[in-house]
């Protein structure tokens, strides 16, 4: 595999333990009222990885952790993956039937799982699934509280386990570890069927999140607001990875709600904010954004969805931040293939990805598929050698399923999923670019297009719109100004207007509830 050999910490241990040598006493983690430095940080970690290694745990095990953004969730995470396991991270939007299936698959040893999270009980949740689980073991609560049964423990419970094992075992473990082992099994949204497990090696790991960090010019001391979930590639590996690689303080928000990433900017001086244009748009639009401090926002990288041009000039404009960048990648790639350069104009940057990262080849195959190919692309999926030979070729060209353009420059657009392309009377409709061009309507603040059954032209667009605030727009307004904007086949015929739109953790519209609305 073609990664690169310079990267000094080899796996993701040897970074944990360089990056509390390295920043030592600085703040690593800030998470309430927890603010703890990098040396504490590795040695909590350490902690961790020899509770896991009196549980038994075994190098190449799969250690799973279903719980939001947290301190808890970065030790346990690192600790089981300090002590050779390949991490399970769990979508917290699962039920229990859909975690238990994927705690079933990856035959999961160990679960580290919130006691309640947004008024539900993830504890309750996973008993009442009836899904058998027999490969697994022992459940840690991270909580003060757990069901007094054999296999359930408290987090302070389990922690306690591992002050019988000495460090050098500890020590001993990480230092096994081949930069080529697993490091994660992320499973996918499951927006087009079953997740499937991307398998994404240490190296592979770290050094796509070395080159995010250098392109994004993340520095020491940098304060980063994590809210794109811990479970997504994105949230962990860009937010926890990059920041020990580079000596930034990590600041995990468990929920997005405008109101505390507001309070979290001006109270930490945030001054990196990665997430998806509806957060950027939200906090610009809250009506009490004037009343807290955000001039120490800096940086700003963004995706998974149409970021308009207006988006980015207001995001410069009115609240000063120097750096905004566009980004595109996917689990199967280590979730990381393009991004935006920080010199790029603001066009470049609100219509395209960017360009392929160093060391990652993007082409299109004759139908407009992205192909991807590099050191990125995951050694497979989990235990299901056919689904992976349908998604790589033998020249290793991995089919990402999203349709797209290249410029001159290299810049790569995505114009959609395959699956939701449409066609109406012949022509090829693509909703993302639809979702483009209604974007810069200035009374829409947020759509999303899906193509609904015409007895005449077979299929058209459906637009489910948001309003801005104070707008009064209808949906014959809509479809007048689309008709003076926009080629008449991709015009909506029908627009129905929402509060907002369905969306999973990490930012992608649920296009599947849209169209069970119809």
């Amino acid at each position: 595999m073609d990664v690169r050999g310079d990267l000094e910490w080899g796996t993701i241990p040897g970074l944990v333990r360089w990056a509390g040598e390295r920043y030592g006493g600085r703040e690593a983690v800030v998470d309430g009222r927890a603010r703890i430095s990098y040396a504490e940080l590795a040695d909590r970690v350490e902690r961790s990885a020899a509770a896991c290694l009196a549980t038994g745990i075994r190098a190449g095990d799969r250690v799973a952790v279903w719980a939001p953004n947290s301190l808890d969730w970065i030790v346990a995470a690192l600790g089981a993956v300090t002590a050779g396991a390949v991490l399970v991270p769990l979508n917290t939007r699962f039920k229990g039937t859909e975690a238990a299936d994927v705690l079933a698959r990856s035959r999961a040893r160990l679960l580290f799982v919130t006691g309640t999270f947004l008024g539900t009980s993830y504890v309750a949740s996973l008993r009442r699934a009836g899904v058998p689980l027999p490969h697994l073991e022992r459940v840690v609560v991270l909580g003060d509280t757990a069901p007094d049964e054999a296999e359930w423990t408290t987090w302070k419970a389990f922690l306690a386990e591992g002050d019988r094992v000495p460090a050098e075992r500890v020590r001993a473990r990480a230092d096994a570890l081949d930069p080529d082992s697993p490091s994660d099994v992320v499973y996918t949204s499951g927006t087009t069927g079953r997740p499937k497990g991307a398998v994404i090696s240490h190296a592979q790991s770290l050094r796509c999140y070395a080159e995010w960090a250098a392109l994004a010019g993340l520095a020491e001391g940098d304060r980063y607001l994590v809210v794109n979930p811990f479970f997504h590639t994105f949230g962990y590996k860009a937010g926890v990875l990059a920041c020990l690689m580079r000596g930034a303080v990590i600041v995990p928000q468990s929920v997005f709600t405008v109101d505390t990433v507001l309070a979290n900017i001006a109270a930490e001086r945030i001054s990196v904010l990665p997430g998806p244009p509806t957060l950027h748009q939200s906090l610009l639009d809250h009506p009490a954004r004037a009343a807290h401090d955000l001039s120490s926002l800096r940086l700003v990288v963004t995706g998974a969805a149409v970021v308009p041009l207006l988006l980015v000039e207001r995001l410069r404009s009115e609240l000063g931040i120097g750096t905004v960048l566009t980004a595109y990648g996917l689990s199967e790639a280590s979730g990381l293939v393009t991004m935006c350069r920080r010199d790029d104009p603001d066009e470049t940057v609100a219509t395209t990805s960017g360009r392929a990262v160093p060391g990652v080849e993007v082409r299109l195959s004759g139908t407009g598929e992205v192909l991807v190919r590099g050191y990125n692309v995951m050694r497979g999926y989990f235990e299901d050698e056919e689904a992976t030979a349908a998604a790589i070729d033998a020249d290793g060209w991995l089919r990402t399923g999203d349709v797209g353009v290249l410029d001159a420059a290299g810049n790569l657009r995505i114009t959609d999923r395959l699956k939701d392309m449409f066609i109406v009377g012949g022509f090829n409709a693509y909703p993302a670019e639809i979702e483009q061009l209604l974007g810069l309507h200035p009374d829409i603040a947020d759509v999303a297009v899906i193509g609904v059954p015409d007895a005449r032209l077979g299929e058209v667009g459906k637009a489910f719109a948001v309003r801005r605030p104070g707008a009064r727009i209808t949906a014959d307004d809509l479809i007048a100004w689309s008709r003076r904007e926009m080629a008449n086949y991709k015009v909506p015929r029908q627009v129905e207007f929402v509060a907002e739109l369905p969306r999973n953790a990490s930012g992608k519209v649920v296009k599947g509830e849209l169209r069970q609305r119809g």
